[in-house]
């Protein structure tokens, strides 16, 4: 190599030196300027995954101590100590449990969950023969039963000598329905009607 070669070298190395310590000092003064920022900013995040991770333990907990108080009341329906277990960590299965205890008695009617109110009206409905609450129940979006209303409404109409109701009302049930078999045997029955 040449001297003006061995220079040239000499020269890149020192410019890539440079500007390596050009950018440590750039992202030192940041540091230093930013400090605060960047520490709270570091901490936050450590809260945050922390409490992420506790919130998802106690989770985890209530669900297995709901579960075991559930079997334990399903085990026994008298068991209190279970019934507060649920109360205080999973008030769904609570509801479920409440049903379950007071089935039998007039105060069934009155339950706090969506769902198990909603088939308990339904279930009252059927016992009552009453059309307007299977109708209304049946106009509900997210009710789990909305074809078995309509069916029972319409046996209730058939029951009732009202036929071209009980078909119209045969009609709204979807042929890919659970109760579409039952369907078809009313629709027969119908047509001699």
């Amino acid at each position: 190599m040449s001297l003006k070669e061995n220079v040239e070298f000499v020269k890149k190395e020192l410019d890539s030196e440079e500007k390596f310590l050009e950018s440590f000092v750039k992202v030192e003064r940041f540091y230093k300027k930013n400090k605060k920022i960047l520490l709270a900013g570091v901490v936050a995040l450590v809260v945050g995954v922390s409490g992420y991770s506790i919130k998802n333990y106690v989770n985890a907990q209530n669900k297995a101590q709901s579960n075991i108080a559930f079997t334990q009341f399903l085990n026994d329906n008298n068991n209190e100590a279970a019934l507060a277990t649920l109360k205080d960590t999973n008030t769904r299965l609570y509801n479920v449990a409440l049903y379950i205890k007071s089935k039998n008695s007039p105060t069934a009617d009155v339950v706090n969950d969506k769902y198990l109110g909603t088939l308990v009206a339904y279930k009252k409905a059927i016992e009552e023969k009453n059309i307007e609450q299977l109708n209304t129940l049946s106009m509900q979006k997210d009710f789990l039963l909305k074809e078995f209303a309509l069916f029972n409404k319409a046996l209730i109409l058939t029951q009732e000598g009202e036929y071209s109701q009980a078909k119209q009302t045969l009609q709204l049930i979807q042929k890919d329905s659970q109760v579409s078999d039952l369907v078809a045997l009313l629709n027969h029955y119908l047509l001699t009607k």
